[in-house]
């Protein structure tokens, strides 16, 4: 059995109380916010009433581990004592900036913090960790199958005291939202390297450098997840100093293996609180609804799936937390293994569960009267995001056979 930490307990009590206070009530305020904006992409201004709220209250970047809590006054949390408030933020799914904890900023925080030089961090990370900008990760690409990020084709190329960027990213998330100010740039700096994972550059690039234009705002199952939202970019002989590079001239690759992995598991986090809050909402659904002359909570079929979303929701947490436990331990490297498994079975496991939850909802499920359809898509498009289900299954399944086939 996990056992959390006495900060956690108290952060989990503070952080469940705040909810209730403030996020919940404010849901419908949020969705009138953004539904009168006149671009559906700049911030709402409950966000930052709220924002200041949560830091008063100290519940702000939590997601920072104890190997990096040098960069921060919060957080200092192990993966196992930060699962159990990632949850709670993720019952609703835009409430984690509230708390300065959204992606693909935590990520992005965690690479200026591992990767970026003293005067990166001053003028990045450090508003970053204020919440007073945002930040996006341009990795995927529209022309090649960038679940292997080795194909990535945008050209850096340098240019006397500069690099060169030509090409396409799209589903950057973030770069749409009107309070991002950089971007994290993958590309292709040494097609020629004999080793495949040393031919890739990262160089930060400033949203509004000469040659970066939004195409256009991208959608999943119909959702343009605003204001944060994901974009096709496209890039234009943009031009950034050479002290731009991160890390170092081919060891882009390197930073993006550090990069996911702890996003990977705080995406499934997330899920197992939008599943949990789905299936406390289709209870008080079927207690409360009638056909056929009794409640729909007394229909067997009703019953056995409230109990297999239970049950599935418990097997995902369990999962998630043994997963932190090890990273906790060896750390993401380490634990790639436990990662991979939490990642293709979590979202999987929570879409089916929000499915269930939706059907008992009837019609009204599948609308923005409940927060069952977005979540629903939030667990979709996460088998996509951070690579592809299929990829980490070959991965992990390679590795699971090399562990045991020579076994007795």
């Amino acid at each position: 059995m996990f056992e959390f930490s006495e900060q956690s307990l108290a952060l989990q009590a503070r952080l469940t109380a705040f909810m209730e206070e403030h996020i919940y009530p404010n849901e419908a305020a949020y969705a009138a916010q953004l539904e009168a904006a006149t671009d559906r992409f700049a911030y709402l201004p409950l966000m930052d009433e709220l924002k200041a709220k949560a830091r008063s209250q100290g519940l702000w970047n939590l997601f920072i581990p104890p190997s990096l809590a040098e960069f921060s006054e919060h957080g200092g949390l192990s993966n196992v004592d930060y699962a159990p408030l990632a949850e709670i933020m993720g019952r609703v799914l835009w409430s984690p900036e509230v708390f300065n904890c959204n992606a693909p900023d935590t990520g992005n925080m965690e690479v200026f913090m591992k990767y970026a030089t003293a005067e990166q961090r001053e003028q990045w990370l450090n508003p970053l960790l204020e919440g007073d900008i945002r930040s996006s990760y341009a990795m995927t690409e529209p022309h090649v199958a960038s679940s292997d990020a080795t194909n990535i084709e945008l050209s850096i190329r340098r240019d006397g005291g500069e690099w060169v960027l030509n090409g396409r990213k799209w589903f950057i998330t973030g770069a749409m939202y009107e309070r991002t100010r950089i971007l994290i740039v993958m590309g292709k700096s040494d097609p020629d390297n004999p080793s495949r994972h040393k031919q890739q550059t990262q160089v930060l690039v400033p949203k509004d450098t000469p040659g970066v234009r939004l195409v256009r705002p991208l959608t999943t199952l119909g959702y343009d997840d605003a204001p944060i939202g994901h974009a096709e970019i496209l890039f234009e002989d943009v031009r950034v100093p050479l002290d731009n590079v991160l890390l170092g001239e081919g060891r882009g690759f390197e930073i993006a293996q550090g990069r996911l992995g702890p996003g990977r598991i705080h995406h499934c986090m997330r899920l197992i609180g939008a599943a949990q809050r789905s299936l406390e909402l289709a209870c008080r659904r079927v207690n409360s609804r009638t056909t056929f002359g009794r409640t729909l909570s007394q229909h067997q079929s009703v019953r056995e799936d409230i109990a297999r979303c239970f049950s599935e929701i418990e097997m995902a947490r369990l999962l998630v937390l043994k997963t932190c436990s090890k990273m906790d331990e060896v750390g993401a490297k380490g634990a790639i293994d436990m990662i991979a498994a939490s990642k293709t079975s979590v979202p999987l496991m929570v879409q089916a569960i929000i499915d269930r939850c939706i059907q008992m909802h009837g019609a009204g499920g599948l609308t923005d009267d409940y927060c069952m359809a977005e979540a629903f898509n939030y667990a979709r498009w996460c088998r996509q995001a951070d690579g592809p289900d299929q990829v980490h299954q070959m991965a992990l399944g390679k590795q699971i056979i090399a562990r045991y086939a020579d076994s007795p």
